[in-house]
């Protein structure tokens, strides 16, 4: 089971995850959110990702070939477009030395062929990302097939059940291993990547 611990902050937050065993860590580069990292201290949180863990740059609003060069500037290994990009912002993202993942919601009907815009991994979220709303993931009739991520009101209670109905590649986290909104509790981390990892 791939895991990914999304919306980290801190240098701290980072060493959590990566010491539960995440696979990949997202840092958010979008003001309007509480998790938000400036793009000017996004280097610095990347570098202490060791190799074998991948850094996602998560961005929701910034032009798609700007959004690449942030990524690549930082030193980070993926791009996730989340929300209403395009086939051709994919296009131009993918000019940039980096791995694309796109994001999207069941309420935009999206196509949920991975890889129609030649990303690498999609990812299913609920209709307000971040929000730890939980909504009907087995209402996914098909479900998509491959390389893809279920998101959005798992936590450390929770992700096994989501897991054993949905099946899905892997799961991503933010606010459910939060103490507060936008920060991190570190043992919930802890917690939520073993609950996923318990049921394979």
């Amino acid at each position: 089971m791939f895991v990914k611990v999304c919306g980290l902050r801190t240098p701290g937050d980072v060493d959590a995850a990566v010491a539960a065993g995440a696979d990949a860590v997202g840092f958010v580069v979008y003001p309007p959110s509480p998790r938000h990292v400036d793009p000017a201290d996004l280097g610095a949180l990347v570098a202490r990702v060791p190799d074998g863990v991948r850094s996602v740059v998560v961005v929701a609003d910034l032009p798609a070939d700007r959004a690449a060069a942030v990524t690549a500037d930082a030193g980070a290994d993926v791009l996730q477009l989340h929300g209403r990009y395009t086939r051709d912002d994919f296009t131009a993202a993918a000019r940039a030395p980096i791995t694309l993942w796109r994001a999207t919601s069941l309420a935009h009907d999206p196509d949920l062929t991975v890889g129609l815009y030649g990303e690498d991994v999609l990812l299913l979220d609920s209709p307000v990302a971040g929000s730890g709303e939980r909504w009907d993931a087995e209402a996914l009739d098909p479900r998509p097939a491959g390389r893809w991520l279920l998101a959005g009101g798992l936590d450390p209670d929770t992700v096994a059940t989501a897991v054993r109905r949905v099946r899905p590649w892997g799961v991503d986290v933010s606010s459910g291993v939060e103490s507060s909104r936008g920060v991190k509790d570190h043992a919930r981390i802890r917690d939520f990547v073993a609950a996923a990892r318990a049921v394979g």
